[in-house]
C-alpha cells in the first residue's frame, strides 16, 4: 500500500477540492492510503523561526516524514495557488525538505471552465524549485472544470469521463511512485 499525504489548498468547509480529495481517497483505498494533512493552522513561514518552528509546523512536518508520495489538490485563486498552500509548501522547502525526491501528483477542481490550469502550472514551478525537489508526475494534470455539474449533492464525482481520466492518472502514478522509491534506495 502506498502511503500518500494529501495537501488540500482550500480550507473552505464545503470545498470542491476537499470533496475531490475524499472521492480519490475512497475510490483508490485498495491501492493508495491517502491521508489528508491539514494546513490551515500552520504559522506563517518565517526564516527567523524556522530552526525552532512552532508546534503546528512540527506536527505537520512529522506527519509527512514517512510518506511515500504526495497528492496536492488545489483551487485557483486569482490565477494562482491559495496562500495557505504556498505557506505549507514554503515550510516543506526548509529543513528536512519532506517532499524532496518524493513522487507527487496534482489535481484541482473549479467551477470555471479551465479547471485550475494556471494554478497547476505555477504549482509545478514551485515543486520543481531546488528547495522543494518534488518529482511531479509529468503530463497528467487532473483539471476538473465545471465541477459543480460533475458532483452529486454528497460530493461524489458523477461524470464518468472525469472518473475514467482520474483512474488513468492513478494507474500511471502507482508505478511512478515505485520507480521513485527505487531511485531513492539505490
Amino acid at each position: 500500500m502506498i502511503k500518500v499525504a494529501a495537501l488540500v489548498g482550500s480550507i473552505r468547509k464545503n470545498s470542491f477540492n476537499r470533496k475531490l480529495t475524499h472521492f480519490m481517497k475512497d475510490r483508490y483505498s485498495d491501492r493508495l492510503d491517502i491521508q489528508i494533512v491539514p494546513i490551515n493552522d500552520l504559522a506563517f513561514y518565517d526564516q527567523d523561526i524556522e530552526d525552532e518552528a512552532p508546534a503546528s509546523v512540527q506536527r505537520f512536518k512529522a506527519e509527512l516524514a514517512d510518506v511515500d508520495a504526495f497528492l496536492i489538490v488545489t483551487p485557483e485563486f486569482n490565477h494562482s495557488i491559495p496562500g495557505v498552500l504556498k505557506n505549507a509548501l514554503d515550510w516543506l522547502s526548509r529543513g528536512d525538505r519532506e517532499m524532496a525526491n518524493k513522487a507527487t501528483f496534482i489535481a484541482g477542481a473549479t467551477m470555471g471552465a479551465l479547471g485550475t490550469v494556471r494554478a497547476q502550472m505555477q504549482l509545478r514551478q514551485i515543486l520543481n524549485s531546488p528547495g522543494m525537489g518534488a518529482n511531479v508526475l509529468p503530463g497528467n494534470e487532473i483539471l476538473v472544470g465545471a465541477v459543480q455539474h460533475k458532483m452529486d449533492e454528497n460530493g461524489r464525482l458523477t461524470d464518468q469521463q472525469t472518473i475514467d481520466f482520474i483512474d488513468s492518472v492513478v494507474d500511471q502514478f502507482i508505478p511512478f511512485v515505485e520507480d521513485q522509491k527505487e531511485k531513492v534506495r539505490s
